[in-house]
């Protein structure tokens, strides 16, 4: 301490190269916990049967999209899925109808009802894709037609006086159908799936599973799932969106044994051990779709429609959906999009 300087002028100096302490963060305070033991009878739990009221008047939307190469029986598997005609093949196929030059985009809707609940299901194949003898960038129509969706949703949501219901035309689903080759899965595959797995829910099938042995099959699944980690690619449900312990543990689950679900589709009927079964005749015997010990069909089916339907409608939505919402916005400065009337049903040629 220098002589002579004054006590008070060095105090102060040392506390200027002194940081002062940072005041502790305020934590909310928890709320108050009101107890639970009601007095009597409210009617809470009556939501969920106005829910399913609700439900049943207004019916809701689904569409499926379905991606391969001709001659997998994307037509067939659609068909047993909804156990009805729902496909493109099925409401106006003739046998003269060439393979398309382009990669083109063919919508059919159709209403179906089960249980009261009315269910507009719409079916978009893609005729054309993989069936040429250059197939580069033969995914950028289908990926096109489903950002095309999205701007007509977008368009409808930000229109002062919009509908009360807006007419749903985005793609939940896409079934990418896998040649049952036994080997690997091809450039054309891998280029899609890494393409469109960001716009829209991807599963992967293996058609016509019953062309491989059981152990085939197998190491068949194996080498796939090996291949989409190794490229990067993320199928649906995508670990991500896994929203707690239980989806995680389902959902794992199917990841790392169903998928790619291998399928075999047929629409028609034989009789096995008296009873009537939806399969597929052979030299061998009846190739029965539902039963699990013989292809994965069902496992399939419940997964899409049984358990998860709800949920591709959701994560279409909240993720696909609300990040090219985002970006949408974000190139248009934040206002909404000038509307363009688009049409329904197109040739989608790049």
């Amino acid at each position: 301490m220098s002589k002579g300087l004054p006590e008070t002028r060095t105090d102060a100096a040392m506390s200027e190269l002194v940081p002062e302490p940072r005041p502790k963060p305020a934590v909310p305070m928890k709320p108050v916990s009101i107890n639970s033991n009601l007095l009597g009878y409210i009617g809470i739990d009556t939501i969920i049967e106005q829910m399913r009221k609700k439900t049943m008047k207004t019916g809701f939307d689904f569409n499926i999209m379905v991606v391969g190469q001709s001659g997998l029986g994307k037509s067939t598997l659609v068909n047993t899925l909804f156990k009805s005609q729902v496909s493109r093949k099925a409401s106006s196929w003739n046998r003269e109808e060439k393979i398309p030059k382009t990669v083109e985009i063919k919508a059919i809707g159709h209403v179906i009802e089960e249980g009261g609940v009315k269910m507009k299901l719409t079916v978009i194949d893609t005729p054309g894709f993989g069936d040429q003898i250059n197939n580069e960038n033969c995914w950028e129509p289908i990926e096109k037609y489903i950002n095309e969706q999205y701007e007509k949703f977008l368009k409808e949501e930000v229109n002062i006086a919009r509908k009360k219901r807006i007419p749903d035309t985005r793609v939940h689903c896409c079934l990418y159908f896998i040649s049952p080759t036994g080997h690997s899965l091809r450039p054309l595959d891998l280029e899609f799936m890494k393409h469109l797995s960001k716009v829209v829910n991807i599963i992967p099938v293996i058609a016509k599973a019953d062309t491989m042995t059981l152990e085939e099959k197998s190491e068949f699944k194996q080498r796939v799932r090996k291949e989409l980690e190794v490229n990067g690619i993320e199928f649906y449900p995508q670990k991500e969106f896994d929203e707690d312990l239980e989806d995680k543990t389902e959902n794992d689950k199917i990841r790392q044994e169903s998928m790619p679900f291998a399928v075999v589709g047929s629409d028609k009927e034989y009789q096995v051990n008296g009873k009537r079964v939806l399969g597929r005749k052979t030299p061998w015997g009846i190739i029965e779709v539902e039963n699990l010990n013989h292809c994965e069909f069902a496992l399939l089916r419940d997964f899409v429609i049984r358990t998860h339907l709800q949920d591709l409608k959701e994560v279409t939505h909240n993720i696909h959906y609300e990040t090219y919402r985002a970006k949408r916005l974000n190139d248009n400065g934040g206002l909404p999009p000038v509307s363009v009337d688009t049409e329904e049903s197109h040739d989608s040629n790049p």
